[in-house]
């Protein structure tokens, strides 16, 4: 069974990082509480360098904060756009990018995981969110192309999360208030750590 997806497509072999991240630069990512995150972000209809330089950015960007997936909105972009390199549950690798995704309406019974969820726009929260566990996002490459996309388990999880960022919402809004108001807490206390972090690993990934 080949251990990693590319673009939706299995490959022999595959480098840690995408090639994408060797050519990108480091972007600040945004925060729960900026307006960008909350918009519904614009259709691409331009399909040329700029794109594949913003994906090569957010590549680089999602890396150095050790996130598994990334929209153009978090680093205040607004376009329907989203990067990944994730694990599914059984340890295959899925890498990629999707342009205009939109996330295919679940027809039928569909299990639900609830599991911990975090966001690298709510910097060191996690808690317990329930997704489907499966999910098939649609939409184009960065050529213009037509690309589906299908993953289970945690890839699923990925693929929903990143699409909601497309739609203008975060995670904490499939949470009860109680628990939003934990996710704002465990940001709090745990930001700083996670951004120094971050600025760590920013340097060795240049190096």
């Amino acid at each position: 069974m080949p251990r990693v997806f590319v673009q939706g497509s299995p490959v022999g072999y595959y480098p840690r990082y995408t090639p994408e991240a060797g050519r990108g630069a480091v972007r600040r990512i945004t925060e729960a509480g900026e307006e960008v995150l909350r918009r519904p972000c614009r259709d691409v209809t331009e399909f040329g360098p700029d794109l594949a330089a913003l994906i090569d950015d957010m590549f680089r960007t999602m890396y150095v904060a050790e996130g598994a997936g990334l929209a153009a909105n978090q680093v205040g972009v607004g376009l329907r756009l989203f990067v990944y390199d994730c694990l599914d549950d059984v340890g295959v690798r899925h890498v990629g990018h999707i342009v205009n995704p939109v996330l295919d309406t679940p027809t039928g019974e569909r299990r639900l995981l609830e599991e911990g969820e975090g966001c690298l726009s709510v910097p060191g929260a996690v808690l317990d969110v329930p997704r489907p566990d499966r999910a098939v996002v649609r939409g184009q490459d960065r050529d213009g192309r037509p690309l589906v996309i299908e993953g289970t388990g945690y890839f699923a999880r990925c693929l929903a999360h990143e699409t909601d960022h497309t739609d203008g919402r975060l995670y904490l809004d499939r949470l009860s208030k109680r628990e939003r108001k934990d996710a704002l807490r465990q940001m709090r206390d745990r930001r700083d750590e996670v951004h120094a972090r971050r600025s760590a690993r920013e340097a060795a990934f240049g190096a």
